[in-house]
């Protein structure tokens, strides 16, 4: 019987070819996830900030207060301006020390001819008194009363520069150069040496206060902690604090930490540093509010991705690794400081690796993506 022409046989030649065929064909590929941007980690060398709030104030703070009693008749300065050291604010009645200073004066006159009498009257005695014609007791007594005079006359004198200092201070000046505050006190108020009239405070160059905790402290140690003032200002030039004002704008000029505090509050575990920011124009002011910030490091070597490209679960978290084969990895990464918009992973990564920045949401663990555009990194 020839096999080749029964039917059954035919036929299941037919369906073994066919189930053959079939398993040959190759599956077709996942199509690859669209519109994924990706950029390469970067290495670099970063400085590591630290920020604190501030309260801006006066270099230096005069309370203006005067140095006599009196009613007050004038205020001579402007305020919220610029005053030199010395300008006259205000004026309280001269009238009262005037007199007193012409009554001392004429105390004065009254001693000091009181001492060129008793002077005569020695030098008349002194030698009738060695010639045995007067008593030496009374040469005793005109001595004495040469001295007595004498100390009456140093007494008035002293009087009278008393006088004229008061009739001085009726004109009520500043103590040093800078911005004059409002005027506390009004014309004809009876005013004393416990009366504050205004405050000067000297704002070029203004200084802001931050509290540093202790372990911020020992970072800084070594250049806060030098004893001369030139060591200091060389050690602190290369931390270049900078000044954040209440707006959000950044200070053009870069500050300088000129002192901490003697001691840390142990109420708090801070101590406060100043730092000195120039401010030729005025235009900062004391009691102000902004952040300073500071280097307290350089980072050697850091990986830097942006902040967008790391998804937080949990508390963990991870990158989308794109490799050669645009292939996606998921990947755990430790995370450090921020540095502006990017973010330095400590493990995970390696330089010049490839994350997902845009289409995050979109991957997977083993996803094939197309990468239609690759973002430059930020902070190169």
């Amino acid at each position: 019987m020839n096999i080749f022409k029964c039917p059954s046989f035919l036929l299941t030649m037919a369906v073994l070819l066919f189930f053959q065929g079939c398993q040959s064909k190759p599956a077709a590929p996942p199509p690859p996830v669209a519109n994924v941007e990706v950029t390469s980690v970067i290495e670099k060398d970063v400085p590591l900030y630290r920020e604190w709030v501030t309260t801006l104030d006066g270099y230096v703070n005069a309370n203006i207060q005067p140095q006599v009693s009196g009613y007050l008749i004038r205020q001579i300065y402007k305020e919220g301006t610029f005053v030199h050291k010395g300008d006259v604010l205000f004026k309280i009645d001269p009238r009262p020390f005037q007199v007193a200073l012409e009554k001392a004066q004429g105390e004065l006159a009254q001693t000091r001819a009181q001492l060129e009498k008793t002077t005569l009257d020695v030098n008349r005695d002194t030698p009738l008194a060695e010639e045995k014609a007067i008593a030496q007791s009374q040469l005793d007594d005109d001595i004495q009363a040469k001295s007595a005079a004498f100390a009456a006359m140093k007494s008035a004198q002293a009087d009278v520069d008393q006088a004229r200092l008061n009739l001085e201070f009726t004109d009520v000046t500043s103590l040093i150069g800078g911005i004059a505050g409002i005027a506390k006190g009004q014309i004809g108020d009876l005013v004393g040496p416990n009366t504050l009239l205004t405050t000067v405070s000297q704002v070029d160059p203004i200084k802001a206060y931050v509290s540093m905790n202790e372990q911020e402290y020992f970072s800084f140690g070594r250049k806060i902690g030098v004893a001369s003032s030139d060591e200091r200002s060389s050690k602190y030039e290369d931390l270049a604090p900078e000044l954040t004002l209440g707006n959000g704008e950044t200070y053009p000029a870069k500050g300088t930490f000129i002192f901490a505090d003697r001691q840390i509050d142990t109420g708090t575990g801070t101590i406060l540093v100043a730092v000195s920011f120039p401010n030729p124009g005025n235009v900062l002011r004391p009691g102000q509010f902004g952040r300073v910030r500071a280097v307290m490091s350089i980072k050697k070597n850091a990986l830097l991705v942006p902040q967008r490209a790391v998804m937080e679960i949990q508390g963990n978290y991870q990158v989308a690794v794109v490799g050669n084969d645009h292939k996606v990895t998921i990947r755990p990464v430790k995370v450090g400081d921020t540095v502006d918009t990017m973010w330095i992973i400590e493990e995970g990564l390696q330089p010049d690796e490839r994350v997902v920045v845009e289409g995050i949401q979109n991957v997977k663990e083993g996803s094939l993506v197309n990468v239609v555009s690759s973002g430059s990194p930020q902070g190169n």
